[in-house]
């Protein structure tokens, strides 16, 4: 079995064009310990053929330094499998023919790049194909990032990537444009000036079963110096660890607290929902998570004068990564700098976030309502905003991300992330399909 260890596409070329009745190449994109199946060249190629697969890649193992060998499955890929960082493993099996007709017209400036052009050919190569992830274990490779998921989550906006994430940014607008998928630059800007709200903002805390932190979020909120009447609304999800009575010792009429009907088993989306069709809620919902804290006490007011200057239908600020202590981590400021009002719309889709804290114009949000879901909700409801109205943004930290073990996605495991990966995949592709037909509707 021949493999090719991927360099850049004008190399894969030249290894096709040199074994040019070989039907499926076999691809390795990186440089771990491998061991691998007798079987594997066999049943992928297999597969690929009568799958009609474009790109074929299967579950793997890794070997751990202790010789133990844990289990690590793939997500199946989805139309909005997008992300720059999608999990193939260290082996895929390419349809020879497909590669050269993905890149039978490749740009320099990809072949060139960081990543010898590997995310541009498998976009390309994906658009009306099929994908293969065969759940079969076929060959090992050594772990050699041994991190948690919570230390690994901020690499997409490490600034130290920022010359990567430029050049990953443009490649994926080139797609979405080959597509038709690109958002148009007009956003709407609501009129954030109509109907009449109990108070001008208010604070959302969902919170479940959070009595080490809860405190700290509703006296950050409750603390903030406004010129404007805010409150801060609590929704408490059937916490069972004092969370309830603990925010009962707050002596101050604004804060509400609202608890959510067990029956429902709600997610966090459902617990954002019950806050803004409240009839207590502001003008504008500000996002505060139950273990995080604002930067200061002008937090709130930032944050309404910049929907007051931008007439926008949300806001998102800055964070600055700390420990339980309020210390800065790495890589400490996350500002979200590669969203541009040019571009910001259509980047957000090859992302995993669109930073923190969030604050929406709340007509808006109850026109379109949060899925109900514990992961994700934030961001399905940032993309569905961002296809249609303008997105306000402020650079400088407004709100401390505290790291400890109590976060929920602090120490996940594989299956955990996949799920969580796949939600994202799934958002994604509504909001890609929607985004064609806009466009479609548009030029007819």
């Amino acid at each position: 079995m021949k493999i090719i260890r991927f360099r850049n596409v004008a190399q894969l070329r030249d290894e096709i064009s040199t074994s040019s009745l070989e039907q499926f190449v076999t691809l390795r994109l990186d440089d771990r310990e491998l061991v691998i199946s007798p079987n594997f060249d066999k049943r992928m190629q297999q597969i690929a053929a009568d799958s009609d697969a474009t790109i074929s890649y299967c579950n793997y193992r890794e070997i751990l330094d202790d010789g133990s060998v844990e289990n690590h499955p793939v997500n199946d890929y989805q139309f909005g499998s997008v992300r720059d960082d999608f999990d193939f493993g260290s082996l895929v099996v390419l349809n020879a023919a497909d590669v050269l007709a993905a890149s039978e017209d490749f740009p320099d400036k990809w072949n060139d790049g960081p990543d010898g052009g590997w995310y541009a050919l498998r976009l390309r190569m994906s658009m009306g194909k099929t994908v293969a992830a065969i759940p079969e274990y076929m060959y090992s490779v050594r772990r050699v990032d041994y991190r948690k998921s919570g230390e690994k989550q901020h690499d997409y906006v490490d600034p130290r990537n920022e010359d990567y994430q430029n050049y990953m940014e443009d490649v994926f607008t080139d797609f979405l444009h080959e597509l038709g998928a690109e958002v148009s630059f007009v956003r709407k800007r609501p009129n954030i000036d109509r109907e009449e709200f109990p108070v001008e903002a208010s604070v959302v805390i969902p919170v479940k079963n959070r009595v080490a932190t809860i405190g700290d979020a509703v006296a950050s909120a409750l603390s903030q110096d406004a010129d404007f009447n805010f409150n801060v609304i609590v929704v408490d999800n059937c916490s069972t660890d004092g969370t309830y009575e603990h925010l009962m010792e707050f002596d101050d009429p604004r804060l509400i607290v609202l608890r959510m009907d067990p029956a429902l088993c709600a997610g966090i989306g459902g617990c954002w929902n019950h806050a803004v069709l409240s009839e207590h809620c502001g003008r504008f919902a500000v996002q505060l998570d139950s273990d995080d804290v604002y930067s200061s006490n002008e937090t709130l007011q930032k944050i309404v004068d910049k929907f007051h200057a931008d007439h926008c239908a949300m806001v998102v600020g800055s964070y600055m990564l700390t420990d339980f202590d309020l210390n800065p981590i790495p890589p400490g400021l996350i500002d979200h700098k590669e969203w541009t009002d040019s571009n910001g719309p259509n980047n957000a889709l090859r992302i995993n976030g669109f930073g923190a804290p969030r604050a929406f114009f709340t007509p808006v949000v109850r026109e379109i309502l949060f899925p109900d879901v514990s992961y994700g909700e934030d961001y399905a409801m940032a993309l569905r905003i961002s296809r249609e109205y303008a997105i306000g943004r402020i650079y400088e930290p407004l709100y401390y991300c505290r790291r400890w073990k109590g976060n929920s996605d602090a120490a996940l495991s594989i299956e955990k992330v996949n799920a969580n990966n796949e939600y994202k995949d799934f958002i994604r592709s509504v909001e890609m399909i929607a985004r064609m037909r806009e466009n479609y509707d548009n030029n007819e």
